[in-house]
């Protein structure tokens, strides 16, 4: 969250992947981080593949993992997803 926050979204998102290597378990605050350095950085690939992760780890209808989204998607430019 921290990295996200202070403008390092490149390096948030180093981290989740390295977390993913080693198995370790996102919660619904990690993705918020996620897609607020995925909006940060303009990547909506990159939160496109955030997305599938929430489906994936269940919190698709979590409130603000889904105002989050919503952030990403519009500030990406791609609101219709």
């Amino acid at each position: 969250a921290g990295y996200a926050q202070h403008g390092y979204g490149g390096d948030a998102l180093k981290l989740y992947w390295r977390m993913q290597q080693e198995n370790m378990k996102p919660n619904k605050a990690t993705f918020v981080s996620l897609l607020k350095a995925c909006t940060c950085l303009a990547s909506l690939e990159q939160g496109k593949q955030i997305h599938a992760h929430i489906i994936k780890n269940g919190f698709e209808l979590d409130v603000y993992v889904g105002s989050s989204l919503v952030d990403m998607y519009a500030k990406c430019g791609s609101l219709e997803q």
